[in-house]
């Protein structure tokens, strides 16, 4: 099974996001936090969030690029437990056994969406406000087109 996780090439989500997922956490799509935003709500680091930020299921941060990367189940199930007791805690779910089901099945929707590329797949997400809701849609850079040296950092160890 696959999943995605957080990565930083700079410091620009550190700045644009309230609260910036940890680099290397899993991240999901997130987009449930916006089911019921209008224009009004779209400003800012939240107009960030909100038009293309991965939502990190440890921090809750947000980020703007996820790396696709294997996942045990044990990990998975970890991780929706925790998004459950997120769902409670934030969203005001009845209880851990009422959004267990929705948070497995956020995260199935992640590893589905993840499962057809190769390790190291970038992702972004970009979202707008329709008529009918939400709507995401999802770019994906396979790892030989996006080669790491692009992003890299040069210098010797002294940082000269």
């Amino acid at each position: 099974m696959k999943l995605a996780r957080a990565i930083h090439f700079d410091e620009s989500d550190m700045n644009v996001f309230h609260s910036p997922a940890r680099t290397g956490e899993w991240c999901i799509s997130g987009g449930f936090e916006f089911s019921d935003w209008s224009e009004a709500d779209l400003t800012g680091k939240a107009r960030q969030a909100f038009a293309n930020g991965w939502l990190g299921v440890e921090t809750f941060g947000r980020v703007t690029f996820v790396a696709v990367t294997q996942v045990e189940q044990a990990e998975v199930d970890a991780l929706a437990r925790g998004l459950a007791q997120h769902f409670v805690t934030i969203y005001g779910a009845p209880s851990l056994e009422a959004a267990l089901p929705v948070a497995q099945e956020e995260l199935a929707q992640m590893a589905s969406l993840c499962d057809e590329h190769d390790p190291n797949t970038l992702l972004t997400v970009a979202r707008e406000l329709t008529p009918a809701g939400v709507a995401e849609a999802y770019r994906f850079i396979e790892p030989q087109a996006a080669g790491m040296e692009q992003f890299a950092i040069h210098g010797d160890i002294e940082g000269h």
